[in-house]
């Protein structure tokens, strides 16, 4: 189960020519790759490409049709490994992930097929995860690509270019045999709009054909002297052609005016921000009209010298916009100038920040100060807009709206692991905790605050490998099932037990890879028409060795917190594991809510759990809330005019998972929780008891209510 089906959207990838496709730009991708004859293509989910993966998965039938292989790969790396077959068989093939630290994993095969070179069109689909909505540490894929000489695409983020940029680059791999990344930021994935569709094309070779005539070119792979070749090849012939083939097909853009002393050069993909901020300071209109000349570079690397020249010949100044540092292009333009003795002044990270996401807040005030500083005269008295907010209105808004850090679900299985760890700190007092990525890394937020460092996918036992030596205390590693089968089964586990680790390892088992919007890993319950799930984490950590080995239900916070006791305070030696296990509640309730919803309205009696807070009974103390941090669990009035505290609230968001009462119980903090269960079209049965209780109720509080009259007159 995915966070999002597009079995309905993935129909239109049937479009054939002179057809308008219209939908987001995960689809336009998709529908770009079956227009290019593939014949294979794989990856790893990821923001901000999970989403394309998703469509993958859900357009296997129409892939098949076609003779197209897909894979949803182990991990990226498995994801890049897969472009070997296009190295000595004219196969085109797409891989793609979140970049940057996906291409990190996948950086040993990258650089190998990036040196062996490629016979058949490789394409590499990059999330590149930068900015303000990134989850991971600021880095650019660009480096990368100037590593390996890998040419990069960053297309403006409008369907049409994205998919030409597709379709272009599975040409420009093959006419440079060299793999070609393309690179979309979140919006870009998710923008909408439409393009003239292509009849999809089946691969003209087979995946079959190159099993059936296998080929063997030792001058391709990537050993002695080999190598050695494939560096000298990378210069003298595959740059070549590709700067050619870049200029031919005029992959990069010159829009706007055609003459003037001012000019952009613009990376493909800030090409509608930038546009944005020209229309706030007054030199463009809504329609993305301008006088001012722009290079958009829709090919990032490798820079066309002659374009760069060209477009820089007649100016006095000109504006680089490059999003990140370090400043690769300005650095790359400022040579490419000076080697020609061109003088034109260039601006970049002077008047706009080195690091940071260019919003258009950011744009528009790094226009205004470079055409301030080049050509005043552009600018009238309105061009530089007031700022959207104030630094008092700032500072008053800080104080007035808490900060709200991100959090679990409401009803996450993963809450009661880390409530736990707090009791149990309680008792034994503050402990190393090693995290890993995915939902759990939530913990190092409030209310928990649980955490010490984390290093990467499936590395949280790793993480605390320096940490294995005699000591008064043990370590807590935590782990993903997603990343157990990432990375964590040989880096983690396999790694502690060769070394005779006496710490304890957490693996969260809830079922899914969670963090990336639900999808099945090889551990999960569903069933996959496709896949082989239901294969069990005890069953592969037993294999490598680990005999400590708990599994715990993770909303039996009381067990939890006595399998962490038992863990970290046995004599026992060796390596212990303890595998959390509960389903993922926010995919739990995408496959039963539907279900329970079309019960209900066809009349079917159900009954559901839920948990409220007895405002009287409630001192107000707000512990339960630091042990638990579920957004359902909030605050409201106090009922009792004589006590100014707010009470505990359960709205209705609650899903009934129970822990919060868990928690109280556990942490014996207060009687005030209570379970209601809601039934839905009541029989006659529950309609005589909802009556007898009612009344049996009434009577009691009806007594209750006049004995309290009675000495209330009484004390008067």
């Amino acid at each position: 189960m995915a966070e999002r089906s597009f079995a309905k959207e993935v129909q239109d990838l049937k479009l054939g020519a002179g057809d308008i496709f219209h939908g987001e730009g995960i689809l336009a991708v998709t529908k770009a790759l079956l227009q290019s004859g593939i014949s294979y293509v794989g990856g790893y989910q990821g923001a901000p490409i999970s989403h394309l993966m998703d469509v993958l998965a859900d357009a296997q039938d129409i892939m098949l049709d076609l003779g197209i292989h897909f894979e949803a790969s182990a991990s990226e790396a498995a994801a890049a490994a897969m472009l070997a077959a296009s190295v000595n068989y004219p196969l085109r093939g797409a891989v793609t992930w979140k970049s940057t630290v996906g291409t990190n994993v996948a950086s040993d095969a990258l650089a190998s097929v990036a040196s062996s070179g490629v016979m058949g069109g490789c394409l590499i689909v990059i999330g590149e995860d930068y900015g303000e909505g990134s989850s991971i540490m600021q880095e650019r894929s660009h480096a990368f690509a100037m590593k390996s000489q890998i040419w990069l695409l960053d297309p403006r983020p409008n369907l049409t270019s994205i998919v030409e940029m597709v379709e272009k680059g599975f040409e420009l791999s093959e006419a440079s045999n060299t793999p070609v990344m393309l690179e979309l930021r979140i919006r870009a994935c998710h923008v909408h709009g439409s393009f003239m569709a292509k009849d999809n094309v089946r691969p003209k070779y087979t995946l079959k054909d190159a099993i059936e005539n296998p080929v063997r070119d030792y001058d391709r792979v990537v050993l002695p002297p080999s190598n050695f070749k494939h560096e000298i090849e990378k210069v003298e012939h595959r740059w070549p052609a590709a700067v050619k083939f870049i200029k031919d097909n005029a992959l990069n853009e010159y829009l706007g005016g055609h003459k003037g002393k001012q000019g952009i050069i613009v990376q493909g993909g800030l090409y509608n921000t930038l546009m944005r901020a020209l229309k706030i300071v007054g030199l463009a209109d809504i329609y993305g009209n301008t006088d001012i000349p722009i290079y958009c570079m829709n090919v990032t690397y490798p820079m066309i010298d002659d374009e760069i020249a060209g477009f820089c010949l007649d100016k006095k100044a000109v504006l680089i916009v490059e999003e990140g540092q370090p400043e690769y292009f300005e650095q790359n333009i400022n040579t490419i100038l000076r080697r020609r003795d061109i003088q034109t002044k260039i601006y970049g990270k002077d008047v706009l920040p080195m690091a940071g996401e260019y919003t258009g807040q950011v744009l528009t005030e790094g226009l205004c100060e470079f055409f301030s500083q080049s050509a005043p005269k552009l600018l009238t008295k309105t061009s530089k807009p007031e700022p959207s907010i104030s630094v008092s209105d700032h500072a008053s808004l800080t104080k007035a709206v808490p900060g709200r850090p991100v959090g679990f679900c409401t009803g996450c299985p993963e809450r009661p692991i880390f409530t736990a760890m707090k009791l149990v700190q309680r008792k034994l007092g503050d402990i190393h905790v090693s995290c890993d990525i995915g939902c759990h890394l939530f913990s190092i937020l409030p209310p928990f605050n649980i955490g010490n460092t984390t290093m990467g996918y499936g590395l949280g036992w790793a993480g605390a490998s320096a940490l294995n030596v005699k000591a008064n205390k043990r370590t807590i590693s935590i782990m993903g099932d997603g990343g157990f089968w990432h990375n964590g089964l040989t880096s983690g586990v396999g790694n502690a037990v060769f070394n005779k680790t006496d710490n304890v390892l957490v693996i969260v088992d809830n079922g899914y890879s969670a963090a990336t919007g639900g999808q099945d890993i090889l551990s999960s319950r569903a069933f996959n028409k496709t896949k082989r799930t239901n294969n069990p984490i005890s069953k592969a950590i037993a294999g490598l060795g680990i005999e400590w080995q708990r599994s715990v239900n993770t909303y039996d916070l009381g067990a939890m917190t006595k399998t962490l006791t038992e863990a970290l305070t046995t004599k026992e030696k060796g390596p212990k594991v303890i595998i959390a296990q509960s389903e993922c509640m926010l995919n739990r309730e995408r496959r039963e809510k539907p279900i329970r919803n079309k019960m209900i309205k066809d009349g079917k009696r159900i009954m559901r759990s839920r948990f409220g807070v007895d405002a009287e009974t409630c001192t107000g103390d707000h512990a339960c809330i630091r042990l638990s941090g579920c957004p359902s669990l909030t605050i409201k009035d106090n009922p009792d005019p004589l006590r100014e505290d707010p009470v505990a609230h359960v709205n209705n968001d609650c899903v009934g998972c129970g822990v919060c009462g868990e928690v109280a119980h556990a942490a014996i903090l207060c009687p005030s929780f209570y379970r209601a269960d809601l039934v839905y079209n009541p029989n006659a049965w529950d309609k005589f008891r909802a009556r007898l209780r009612n009344s049996v109720i009434g009577y009691i509080q009806a007594r209750s209510d006049k004995r309290r009259a009675k000495y209330s007159f009484g004390d008067i």
